[in-house]
């Protein structure tokens, strides 16, 4: 049986006759607005937490998986990094190497050639960190 607002407003009259106006609001209070199939139940209750949970149970792994793909992303890069600096530690020496073989360059050219280098080296850095980032 459904409740109408005419039948709660019957049932307010009749009992503001029984029980008198205070009693009659106090009881009023207690009764749902719309009706007893609206109200929710205590295992209503739990079955919307057991929904939840799962819900953020799925949540938890998706970033956990996330995280795992990261973490083997900066552990790639750091090893393609780490060989990176390894050549260029080869390709320094050796061009210090034949720096010190050629005694005939001035000295001013060869400062000029190591900024010219590390310049370089710099630049490479600051591609590889913005392709990183």
């Amino acid at each position: 049986m459904a409740i109408s607002e005419e039948s709660r407003h019957h049932l307010y009259q009749r009992l503001e006759e029984v029980l008198g106006r205070e009693e009659t609001k106090v009881l009023m209070e207690y009764l749902p607005p719309a009706g007893w199939a609206d109200v929710a139940a205590k295992r209503d209750l739990d079955a919307l937490e057991s929904r939840i949970d799962m819900r953020f149970d799925r949540v938890d792994e998706r970033f956990a998986d996330a995280d795992r793909r990261l973490t083997e992303m900066d552990r790639r890069w750091d090893e393609r990094f780490t060989e990176m600096d390894r050549r260029w530690d080869e390709r320094f020496t050796q061009v210090d190497r034949r720096l010190e073989r050629l005694d005939g360059i001035p000295r001013e050219f060869r400062s000029l050639l190591y900024a010219l280098m590390s310049f370089m080296a710099v630049m490479v850095g600051a591609m590889v960190a913005a392709i990183k980032i």
